[in-house]
């Protein structure tokens, strides 16, 4: 597994030169093709890399002797010599991922074709900008990865997601843990010994999205809507992630779309977020209670326990007015928003999730209908809408994904 090393060094210096090198950027590209495009022939990866067959030959067997890539046998053809086919071995190398949310942690292993083979959700975490948080989530990660079940030296990358605005290209965080002198990214990179890629949440759960869960494999262009706690878009055109000059595209919830005196987190009025999020939702309830507004949740108001979005959500399955009205309100705002990005952006599918996701039709039936009503008509038929069904813990799967193109030069 040394080896491993020499084909996905980042600092290997691209100007080296002997044919050690030549050799091992071709076993790169080999590795690369097939986790694209899946099992092969020799003949096959000698056209597609424009390599000769001697040393496509040469290359493929040294890779099946170190159990990277495995003999399949022999493939069946309309006449003549029958070849033998290659793939990948799903034991040979993994990626980690893991999310830094605002209240949990969650982190999982997957191998050479994105299947998870070890996940974990840690709901005991609250994200705070302190030294101390940072030496919890940089020990939560090392033990993880200790007790996983894989090889260390097996895992060649560990793509890092969490909320707020981030450069992947820098690595740094411009909300939490911006006293340090070093990168977030090379931080952790430090303290675990793993290559790390630093994501933001809702680009690496968009990534999954898009990923994971898509019908149609043909699909380019997709948005992702995350109305959790916040709101936030992840953008995919051409098959790619739309990242901005600085990594900061996306930031939708701060929009000046009010005309309110509503403070959003950025420090600024207005914004979307201030009236279509989880805390928004919350904000509102707790306001209509205190108007007088009857809820099958004001006992839990009356013990002065907090309400969370999911306790809204909740109340709405169980045809609480309250809840409902609210929910639908949000839907309603947030599809005249949908209306501008899909006016903008012309997807093939917009994609929601997020907390508020969870309730279903009470807010995607007034979503849609407000995005029919205040968008283009041609440009709505050829919008394709669909809820999120992906877990918990699919931002890290997504930042595992990134981490894994980044790699084997995908990206």
């Amino acid at each position: 597994m040394a080896s491993l090393t020499e084909f996905f060094n980042r600092q290997e210096s691209e100007s080296q030169k002997g044919i050690s090198h030549k050799n091992n950027l071709i076993k790169r590209n080999i590795i690369a093709h097939m986790a694209v495009n899946g099992e092969c022939t020799l003949s096959e990866l000698t056209r597609e890399l424009h390599i000769s067959v001697p040393t496509i030959t040469k290359l493929v067997q040294e890779l099946a002797s170190e159990n990277i890539v495995t003999d399949l046998g022999k493939v069946e053809t309309p006449g003549g010599r029958r070849p033998n086919v290659f793939g990948l071995a799903s034991s040979a190398i993994y990626f980690a991922g893991v999310n830094i949310g605002r209240d949990n942690l969650s982190f999982l292993i997957t191998d050479l074709q994105n299947n998870i083979v070890k996940e974990e959700l840690t709901a005991d975490f609250a994200l705070l900008d302190a030294p101390e948080c940072l030496d919890t989530i940089c020990r939560q990660i090392v033990s993880f990865i200790d007790t996983c079940g894989v090889e260390r030296a097996k895992i060649l990358g560990l793509g890092v997601s969490i909320c707020g605005r981030v450069n992947p290209a820098t690595g740094r965080s411009y909300n939490y843990f911006t006293s340090e002198k070093q990168s977030l990214r090379d931080t952790i990179e430090e303290r675990t010994g793993l290559r790390v890629m630093l994501e933001n949440d809702t680009r690496a759960r968009c990534y999954a999205e898009y990923t994971g869960s898509r019908t149609n494999k043909e699909e380019q262009d997709v948005l992702y809507l995350h109305l959790g706690r916040g709101l936030a878009i992840g953008i995919v055109t051409e098959g790619k992630l739309y990242y901005g000059k600085s990594g900061f595209a996306g930031e939708f919830g701060h929009i000046p779309f009010f005309d309110n005196e509503i403070i959003c987190s950025c420090g600024k009025k207005g914004c979307l977020e201030t009236e279509v999020s989880g805390i928004a939702v919350e904000a509102q309830f707790i306001e209509r209670i205190r108007q007088g507004s009857n809820t099958i949740l004001r006992e839990k108001y009356n013990r002065e326990e907090p309400i969370r979005i999911d306790d809204i959500i909740e109340a709405a399955k169980n045809d609480d007015n309250l809840s409902i009205e609210l929910i639908e309100e949000v839907g309603e705002k947030a599809g005249k928003a949908v209306a501008f990005l899909i006016n903008t952006f012309n997807p093939e599918t917009v994609i929601v999730g997020g907390d508020l996701a969870e309730a279903g039709d009470y807010l995607m039936l007034p979503l849609k209908s407000a995005t029919n009503k205040y968008s283009l008509n041609l440009v709505y038929k050829d919008t394709q809408f669909r809820l999120s069904k992906m877990s918990k813990t699919a931002n890290a799967w997504g930042a595992a994904m990134l981490v894994r193109n980044q790699i084997l030069g995908l990206c």
